[in-house]
């Protein structure tokens, strides 16, 4: 399904060249990367990307993935035209930088997505995946947004939203245990204030000896020993879409 000569940590993703099996279209005042599967659904997966941007070929390979299984995918650029992080780019520069990039502040975009989900593509039951700052906009998502049916949300940036957790719908969250970026405590503190506010299905799974942006690294076997659980992660993914949708 991809194209994988080399191997694709999460932070140069954008270097590689899977090309996607899907298409870019135009849907509101947003552009979106779509696929669809061969046999017609009525399910659907809202693909929110990391801070790489919509155009990240692990982003679509993970899309692609979501159409094998069945699903229409959609990967829309919630950065609505502004430059997606570059792995060149100053990290000095990153706070500001996402200061105008709020993963809370996507609703309109949503709103225009899940329109075209139900008008063009006839989506009936319609939930969301992210990464890193996708994975806070899950959250975010699953607080409030009554449209969709359940989130997966992948290593999710948990300080965005660290004081809310009355989900209104199933979510699943997704940690590596080496996570520089997501220290365990902040994945303890959320289980904590899940278990004492949710009163919806979650879980949170945290996987044993891996990094931030483990589950769409595009090549497999950088490191053997991290092979079973990026697919297991994969997996993971698709039976608690499956579940609830």
């Amino acid at each position: 399904m991809a194209n994988e000569s080399r191997p694709c940590p999460c932070d140069i993703g954008d270097r590689f060249d899977y090309g996607g099996r899907g298409q870019e279209v135009q849907v509101g005042h947003i552009k979106a990367y779509v696929c669809k599967p061969s046999a017609s659904t009525d399910k659907a997966v809202i693909v929110i990307h990391d801070i790489f941007g919509w155009q990240l070929p692990n982003t679509r390979y993970i899309a692609d993935m979501l159409t094998t299984n069945g699903y229409i995918a959609i990967c829309p650029d919630f950065f609505v035209g502004q430059e997606a992080w570059k792995p060149s780019n100053d990290w000095a520069s990153f706070n500001d930088w996402v200061k105008t990039r709020d993963a809370g502040k996507i609703d309109k975009e949503v709103d225009v997505v899940l329109k075209y989900l139900k008008d063009q593509c006839g989506a009936e039951k319609i939930g969301v995946i992210g990464f890193c700052w996708g994975g806070a906009a899950v959250q975010h998502l699953m607080l409030k947004n009554p449209h969709l049916k359940t989130g997966v949300s992948l290593y999710g940036v948990i300080s965005r939203f660290e004081d809310k957790h009355s989900l209104l719908h199933p979510t699943f969250f997704i940690f590596g245990e080496k996570d520089n970026i997501i220290p365990l405590e902040q994945v303890t503190l959320l289980e904590q204030k899940l278990k004492q506010n949710c009163k919806v299905d979650y879980e949170v799974k945290i996987y044993p000896g891996q990094t931030h942006g483990f589950v769409h690294r595009k090549r497999e076997d950088i490191n053997p020993q991290d092979k079973p659980f990026i697919e297991e992660g994969r997996k993971d993914m698709i039976n608690w879409l499956n579940k609830y949708l």
